[in-house]
């Protein structure tokens, strides 16, 4: 009885999907990155809704940097999300579901996505 050869080493990296495989992966992990960003969202909410005190301090903390950065991450999360959400759904009634159809679909996703984030970007940092 021979074993079956198993794979020694497998080098994530060198991987090559195509643009289709990378927009569904990123469709995935930003909704469950924005799925357990939620009660985040909710904590600064309240926090912000206690008292004015309280809403001067998130104010001023989310002046900074750093917070903008995160903010920012996030839009480009949702933004990436809705969009490739909507194409999801025009597959599902079947547009756009030949290959190169496909690939422009998400490069467009990804185009969308980077033009909003610039887009708040340019709101957050100006």
């Amino acid at each position: 009885m021979s074993r079956s050869p198993r794979p020694v080493y497998l080098n994530l990296l060198r991987i090559h999907l195509p643009v289709t495989g990378w927009v569904s992966i990123l469709h995935r992990l930003s909704g469950a990155v924005l799925f357990l960003s939620v009660p985040f969202a909710i904590w600064l909410l309240s926090k912000s809704l206690t008292s004015e005190a309280e809403f001067a301090a998130l104010h001023a903390w989310l002046a900074l940097p750093l917070a903008k950065l995160v903010v920012l991450g996030l839009v480009w999360l949702f933004a990436l999300h809705f969009f490739a959400g909507l194409r999801h759904l025009a597959l599902d009634v079947h547009w756009g579901v030949t290959l190169p159809a496909a690939r422009r679909s998400s490069v467009a996703v990804l185009v969308l996505a980077g033009a909003v984030s610039l887009v708040a970007a340019w709101r957050l940092f100006a």
